[in-house]
């Protein structure tokens, strides 16, 4: 098995660890987290390590990016380059429950949990996470660091924009365009694109104010 940190000791963090034990590819070494109080501590039985500059010591682990929004995990990724950390350092995990057919890609970094679709030629970028229950339909776009929560589904052909935010039961109409650093609201139903940092909710969806990259 291949040794595996996980960054950030979050929700997320516990998701995957539970997931990991249907995947034998990987044995997890331990978590990195900045959060001094939380050092010498345990996730699931698994060691927080210390702070994300701990990763020099473990060339050899890889790394998964376990901060919940993507902006989170964005920045991480931006420091652990900076530290020398490179693409080929980050794992990819599917839960064996998810259905992902052949003709789909799914990029370095990314995550997709238990019983999640995808149908035919979707591609996930670098970093995505795919909670539990997500449906995305052919032809489907997710941009690196992106996030689609529970339950979302996507008509055809739809692009998630970098680092955007779907919020759970959210369905997007086939064809749109939700621009990069957008959040979404639980249980929206979007028509129409959605601009790059707006934050939209509704039904139908609409505009509630900007969010900011941060």
């Amino acid at each position: 098995m291949s040794p595996l940190i996980l960054v950030a000791a979050s929700g997320l963090a516990r998701e995957v660890l539970s997931m990991l034990e249907r995947v034998p590819q990987f044995s997890v070494v331990g978590i990195l987290d900045d959060e001094p109080g939380l050092h010498g501590t345990s996730v699931r039985s698994v060691p927080i390590l210390g702070p994300l500059d701990a990763v020099v010591g473990y060339p050899e682990a890889h790394l998964l990016l376990c901060a919940g929004r993507g902006a989170a995990r964005r920045r991480i990724w931006e420091r652990l380059a900076a530290l020398g950390v490179e693409d080929n350092r980050y794992a990819t995990v599917t839960d064996p429950s998810a259905a992902v057919s052949a003709t789909s890609s799914i990029g370095a970094g990314s995550i997709v949990l238990a019983q999640s679709a995808l149908t035919a030629d979707v591609r996930l970028g670098r970093h995505v996470v795919v909670m539990p229950n997500a449906t995305l339909t052919h032809d489907d776009v997710i941009e690196d660091f992106a996030t689609v929560c529970a339950g979302v589904s996507l008509g055809g052909g739809v692009t998630i924009g970098a680092a955007s935010y779907i919020g759970m039961n959210a369905s997007i109409r086939e064809q749109v365009l939700v621009g990069p650093d957008s959040t979404v609201g639980m249980g929206a139903c979007v028509l129409t694109d959605v601009p790059a940092g707006e934050v939209w909710a509704g039904v139908p969806a609409r505009s509630l104010t900007k969010v900011t990259r941060r």
